[in-house]
Formats: C-alpha cells, sequence, structure tokens
C-alpha cells in the first residue's frame, strides 16, 4: 500500500512539474511573441488564460495563440531564410537609378566647371592683353 502511495505521489510530482514547464514555457512564448504574430486575443488576454487555466491555457497558446508562419518580408537571424533569398536593400553603388542620378550629377558639374574655367581664361587673356597695351604705352 505505501509502494502505490508513493508510486502515485511521483506520478503526480511529474505531472506537476510537467504542467509547471508546460506553463512557463507558454509564458515566455507568449511574452516574447511579437504583437503583430498574435491571433485571436491581445497579449495580456494571453497571459490570463495561460495562467488561470493551466495546462489547458497554455496549450490553447501553443495551438491557437501564436501565428505558425512567419513573414515572409521580415528577416531577422536565423529565421532560415538562405543567404541568397535573404530580402536585402540595394546599396548605393548596385542601386541603377542611384548610378543614373550620380552620373547626371557627374555631367552637370562637369559642365559647369567647364564654362567656369572657359570665362576664368577669357578673364586672364583679356588681363594680358591690358596688361602687353599698358607695357606698350609706357615704353
Amino acid at each position: 500500500m505505501r509502494s502505490t502511495l508513493y508510486a502515485v505521489g511521483r506520478l503526480w510530482m511529474f505531472i506537476f512539474l510537467a504542467e509547471l514547464v508546460l506553463t512557463v514555457a507558454a509564458l515566455i512564448s507568449c511574452l516574447s511573441a511579437e504583437e503583430h504574430r498574435l491571433n485571436a486575443l491581445p497579449r495580456w488576454g494571453w497571459v490570463v488564460i495561460i495562467l488561470l487555466f493551466s495546462p489547458i491555457g497554455a496549450i490553447a497558446w501553443f495551438v491557437v495563440g501564436r501565428e505558425r508562419t512567419p513573414d515572409p518580408k521580415v528577416w531577422r537571424q536565423g529565421s532560415g531564410f538562405p543567404e541568397h533569398q535573404r530580402p536585402r536593400q540595394l546599396a548605393p553603388d548596385d542601386d541603377p537609378e542611384f548610378l543614373r542620378r550620380l552620373a547626371k550629377e557627374q555631367r552637370e558639374t562637369a559642365a559647369a566647371d567647364r564654362e567656369l574655367l572657359s570665362k576664368w581664361e577669357m578673364d586672364l587673356r583679356r588681363r594680358e592683353e591690358e596688361l602687353r597695351k599698358q607695357d606698350k604705352t609706357d615704353d
């Protein structure tokens, strides 16, 4: 009789520990889930259900409460995307629109620089001519 009570006590202890682990795992999962991944209820509702209706609430959380499919537009480290499929922004030197805009700006800048340089050269030639004329009149 005593060994039977001991075996039943151990069984209840095992069930209690399993329920405790399941509840803690459900709470951690619920509290760390992102807001857009929660189904049916807000976070506080799931926490109340998990705590008050243990272990049914914890099982309900894992079955119904969280979204199972990951959002394909969002990449997080370790989310399972192969490297070649990982969504990423283009670097500026890989972005065709950026390169077109940069080339256009460089052409405009070069044209403005050539125009300014030609004005300076014309001004320098004019001044040199004025100095030559002044030197001839002084002689």
